[in-house]
């Protein structure tokens, strides 16, 4: 008698019983470090680990030096990478749907990114249906987007913000709530023993307490008032300001950001009080520099989620965050805090023509400086006491596996209640003109 013995996680398929289920998605390109693009990855790579999905892609938000297809490797489903500029436009997606035929579209980011495509839905979902991760919006509710909502099939939200928005504007569409997530076993404690290899790279880092800046140099991040109210700091009577320094993990000639070489030296800061990394690198190298740091900061305006502190969390590095999007629900879960949440102190509405408002949710910079200094004054014990409970948080509300079940759930779901092509169903005539 012969036994096969099968590698735990292997698929078996039989492409006689099943017809995989094919995804086309939108959005930062997956293979990029955005947030975006991380989550799409996570998503994408959860469905073809299942073997019940073929996914291509249109990878955008970046300009790419080379616009051929990829293929990744590694999976039991097929997963092509098409590079496009921005998020591409109605006739590449229309195409896409013509010569590729999935079964479900997916897209995430902004819903203004996606005008274009609204304005073609009802081609689009005459055939196949839409679903939305909806990343991002603000009170108060966003009726203008109403359109929008009520244009797609299924929306998934990433806090209980976007939860909130689309179940009031939009109340007939199938939403459900899924978080962003992390991966807890690349982001996750290291021994001091692992991270002394770091130190002696760089140290003029070591012995000092350090606060970690990870995000795009955007306006909105507030890179400009995050250096410059840190120099504020450093001024107090009681900071010694040779133990202290602020990471920051950017691009400095971001086109959308500041100049943060030249605040740095225009402000007169120390050596070793600023250290600013500009390298591309991997997740793994990205939670040596979270378990590096003492404090994470976020104090970004009108921030959707903030992945970064979801992932210093995961680190056991606690955080301070403005309380705002989905930051707020990570540095409280309503009883325990795993850092310092920092109440906004103006609310400023912006907007155009296509989007009427988008509020700025400003922090003051006398609490941000008494939330450093706050942090700056705990203890070791007190400092690992909020990281072990940042962990624990992370495990039990954005679990990576819950996460991928979720998502595999939602996409099976939606082929079998919507269909597609021959077998489209449940698809409604909504209007499309553009308010």
């Amino acid at each position: 008698m012969y036994v096969n013995f099968i590698k735990p996680n292997t698929v078996i398929e039989d492409n006689n019983l099943t017809k995989k289920i094919k995804v086309l998605t939108i959005s930062d390109h997956p293979l990029l470090p955005s947030g975006v693009g991380t989550q799409t990855k996570y998503v994408i790579e959860a469905l073809l680990r299942t073997g019940k999905f073929d996914v291509v892609s249109l990878g955008g938000a970046v300009k790419h030096q080379d616009y051929q297809p990829k293929k990744v490797e590694g999976f039991p489903g097929e997963w092509l990478i098409f590079p496009v500029d921005g998020y591409g436009n109605a006739q590449i997606v229309q195409t896409f749907i013509r010569e590729q035929r999935p079964d479900i579209l997916y897209f995430m980011t902004d819903p203004r990114f996606y005008e274009w495509l609204w304005a073609v839905d009802d081609s689009i979902r005459s055939k196949i249906p839409m679903l939305y991760y909806h990343v991002w919006d603000n009170y108060p509710y966003p009726k203008y987007n109403q359109i929008y909502y009520e244009s797609t099939d299924v929306i998934a939200t990433i806090s209980k913000v976007t939860s909130d928005i689309v179940q009031t504007v939009a109340p007939s569409v199938d939403e459900q709530y899924i978080p962003h997530a992390v991966d807890s076993r690349i982001f996750s404690k290291k021994s001091p023993e692992q991270l002394e290899k770091i130190y002696e790279d760089n140290p003029i880092m070591k012995d000092r307490f350090i606060f970690f800046w990870n995000n795009r140099n955007a306006r909105r991040k507030q890179t400009g008032s995050l250096i410059y109210w840190f120099k504020e700091f450093l001024e107090l009577e009681n900071v010694d300001r040779d133990k202290v320094c602020l990471f920051l993990h950017t691009d400095p000639n971001d086109p959308h950001g500041q100049p943060i070489k030249y605040l740095v030296d225009q402000l007169g800061f120390n050596e070793g009080e600023v250290v600013l990394s500009t390298n591309k690198i991997s997740a793994e190298h990205l939670s040596f520099m979270y378990n590096m740091a003492d404090c994470t900061v976020n104090i970004s305006d009108a921030e959707g989620f903030g992945l970064a502190t979801l992932e210093s969390l995961s680190c056991e590095t606690p955080i301070i965050v403005n309380m705002t999007g989905g930051l707020q629900e990570q540095v409280t879960d309503g009883e325990k805090w795993f850092g310092i949440g920092i109440t906004p102190c103006s609310k400023a509405v912006i907007g155009s023509q296509q989007v009427p408002y988008i509020y700025e949710d400003r922090i003051a910079k006398e609490d941000f400086i008494q939330a450093l200094l706050e942090m700056y004054n705990k203890t070791p014990e007190e400092l690992r006491e909020l990281g072990k409970l940042g962990r624990q948080h992370v495990e039990t509300n954005y679990n990576f596996e819950n996460f991928s079940k979720q998502w595999v759930d939602l996409m099976t779901s939606t082929h079998e209640k919507y269909g597609s092509w021959e077998n489209r169903k449940n698809n409604k005539t909504i209007r499309t003109e553009v308010l």
